[in-house]
């Protein structure tokens, strides 16, 4: 979902126009039909296409829709791929918020660093082909083959007022997990191009019995979760004030098909402060998640609890979605705590015949660490201080900027660029996407 020629031309045209009266919209607009070419550090270049539309009704609610329909389906060329429905609505079912996602994301290359953050040591130069033989292992020695699939109905009502709400919802997960498919990896490739047939670190982790083997390649999740939100915003999708707390058990008990019973609690805030009205805003987010009964299968520690999925992934910690600048999924843990700062500045506003953009800049900064650890028993592992360093993990830090692009309020474009504060997270990580972060 990353558009970046679409991006440059909305900023280009937003610093030639001065700021105009906003026009309403009324009924269903299309609010992007877009090629998506793009980029992501970890993910490669992008390519395929997207559609995005929005009901506004009668126009009196406008920017908030009554409902919104999105359509996905692109290519990674480092192997990821999403194929991927979403609608929300708080029209469809008198007095409850609706969304509803279901999602095939196909991942040749997803990325596996060990667990509990700093504890894991992570070595580049095992990735870099230009080193010696006796070093360089594979450029892909931190990945694995990931195939995921996803249906996901999350509802919300009122329970008191305009702002306290009830949550609840159902999730279906299928994980397909391998060794890398060296096969398709380097078809048409070059010789001296092509991945080396060794192991990578999760045939390693299989192999020491850190990843139990009735958990190597995947599994099945059903998930359900209750919990409560108190949102007071004055918009979902770019609020310049008001707070967004949540709430949430998810639980994943055998008898629904689980492979692996678990109990998760998740517990987020989220804060909007107008510094200058419609100009500038800060920002923040602190989410502390946390396994508190059973066994979580280690396929399942990357997913973030959320009572609403935004993103096409709601997964961490590290990258896009959380640490910005920091190595996809570098922070594995039993329990872990998150926090992003932000500074947004709207500096233009204008229209394109009847419709209305905005662009903007944006600082931050993204910390986190792991706060419960996961059992790692290296007793079968022979040279456990080239994998191992436990007692290092500590706070992990990144910073960076970005830009913002919008229509019509709900079609939000961002760039980010992020760089990574300590070198054992990676070095530094450029993200286009939709919507902010939180």
């Amino acid at each position: 979902m990353r558009k970046t020629f679409v991006l440059i031309l909305l900023v280009g045209v937003g610093l030639g126009l001065m700021a105009q009266e906003e026009v309403k919209k009324q009924g269903w607009k299309l609010s992007g039909l877009l090629p998506t070419v793009s980029f992501d550090s970890d993910l490669g270049f992008q390519y395929g296409g997207l559609i995005d539309f929005s009901d506004y009704g009668d126009g009196n609610r406008f920017p908030t829709p009554d409902h919104h329909l999105y359509l996905e389906i692109s290519r990674y060329t480092k192997g990821s791929g999403i194929n991927r429905f979403y609608y929300d609505s708080d029209k469809l079912i008198k007095g409850i918020k609706l969304f509803v996602d279901l999602s095939y994301l196909s991942d040749m290359a997803y990325d596996f660093y060990g667990f509990n953050g700093y504890d894991a040591v992570y070595n580049k130069d095992w990735t870099d082909d230009t080193q010696p033989d006796d070093v360089y292992k594979s450029r892909l020695f931190y990945k694995y083959d990931r195939k995921m699939f996803r249906f996901k109905t999350d509802i919300q009502g009122k329970l008191s007022g305009d702002h306290l709400r009830w949550s609840s919802g159902l999730t279906l997960y299928n994980f397909n997990i391998g060794s890398l498919n060296l096969e398709k990896l380097n078809k048409g490739k070059d010789e001296e191009d092509q991945l080396p047939d060794a192991k990578v670190l999760y045939d390693d982790y299989v192999e020491w019995g850190i990843i139990p083997k009735n958990e190597a390649d995947g599994g099945f999740v059903t998930a359900v979760k209750g919990g409560l939100v108190y949102d007071t915003r004055d918009f979902t999708k770019s609020p310049s004030k008001g707070i967004w707390t949540e709430a949430v058990l998810e639980g994943a008990p055998k008898f629904l098909g689980s492979e692996s019973s678990f109990l998760k609690l998740s517990l987020t805030h989220r804060q909007y402060f107008s510094v200058v009205q419609k100009r500038l805003v800060l920002a923040y987010r602190l989410n502390y998640q946390t396994t508190l009964a059973g066994h979580t299968p280690f396929y399942y520690q990357t997913q973030v609890l959320t009572s609403e999925l935004r993103l096409s992934q709601s997964e961490g910690l590290g990258g896009a979605s959380s640490l910005r600048g920091i190595l996809r999924n570098r922070i594995v843990g039993d329990g872990y705590f998150l926090g992003n700062i932000e500074a947004r500045w709207r500096f233009a506003d204008f229209k394109i015949g009847s419709n209305n953009f905005y662009t903007g800049l944006v600082g931050y900064t993204d910390f986190g660490m792991v706060t419960n650890k996961m059992n790692v028993n290296t007793e079968n592992v022979t040279v456990t201080s080239d994998y191992f360093d436990e007692g290092s993990e500590k706070l992990h830090l990144s910073y960076g900027g970005g830009l913002r692009a919008a229509m019509n309020e709900t079609f939000i474009l961002r760039v980010d660029y992020g760089l990574a504060n300590d070198s054992r997270d990676g070095k530094s990580g450029m993200y286009i996407g939709l919507n902010y972060l939180f």
